[in-house]
């Protein structure tokens, strides 16, 4: 056999070789990437308040300032005009909610969902919405009532693990809510897992600090609500999937 043919040879063969295992592992990597973006809406754009508004009016009041591309709640602003929760301009039924937050020294505030907004028959926004506990577990009172921690269903369910981040730092607060199927999650953790709007949950609103609003928890589609609970707050990266 020449040596020009086992050149030849060699060449060819190598033209039909499969390609290295790397790179259907780099284009799956691609996809995945990808995909995980779809979907997802910003509610803030790190810069205005723009989609959101106090409950309750027509734009968002003063106290809510943006800082360091986060929704800061400037609680030196005492004016009432200027304080309040603030609500998102639009409605959401099954969706997966995701968002950062910090508190200062002694904290408290909380995301409240699924909120009606009617100013008339519900003043407040924890008349409708329930609400996943932001909190400086180590300072405020809150903190000595079970299922008032951060990262508890408010007043219903206690987080099955704490995972909350020392004041100061950022947490990622997660709402998945999928045809009654609650779960919250708290830096990537599950800390409650429950079903509303059925038996169990009405009886448990009844047993809770709820139990005579009548319009709580029962709306199956609502705002989303940060809450001015005239303590200073931070929240930043909101983001929002339609299930």
């Amino acid at each position: 056999m020449t040596t020009s043919f086992l050149i030849t040879f060699a060449v060819g063969a190598a033209l039909f070789m499969p390609l290295s295992h790397t790179a259907p592992v780099h284009n799956e990597s691609q996809s995945t990437i990808a995909s995980t973006k779809k979907g997802w809406v910003k509610l803030f754009d790190g810069e205005t308040t723009s989609g959101w508004h106090t409950y309750g009016k027509d734009k968002a009041g003063s106290a809510w300032v943006i800082q360091d591309k986060a929704l800061y709640l400037d609680v030196s602003k005492a004016d009432k005009e200027g304080r309040g929760d603030l609500v998102t301009d639009k409605e959401y039924e099954n969706y997966h909610l995701k968002l950062e937050w910090k508190v200062a020294e002694g904290s408290n505030s909380g995301i409240i969902f699924n909120v009606f907004e009617d100013k008339q028959k519900y003043p407040n926004s924890y008349n409708t919405g329930p609400e996943m506990q932001v909190l400086d577990n180590e300072r405020h009172g809150d903190a000595k009532i079970i299922k008032h921690r951060a990262g508890d269903l408010y007043d219903l369910i206690s987080s099955s693990k704490e995972t909350v981040k020392p004041v100061g730092e950022w947490n990622q607060a997660e709402i998945v809510l999928n045809k009654g199927k609650l779960n919250l999650l708290l830096n990537g953790v599950t800390v409650v897992n429950t079903t509303m709007f059925d038996d169990q949950w009405k009886a448990m609103v009844a047993g809770s600090k709820f139990k005579n609003m009548p319009g709580f928890g029962i709306y199956k589609k609502g705002k989303i609500a940060l809450q001015d609970h005239n303590n200073a707050v931070w929240y930043r990266n909101i983001m929002i999937k339609e299930l």
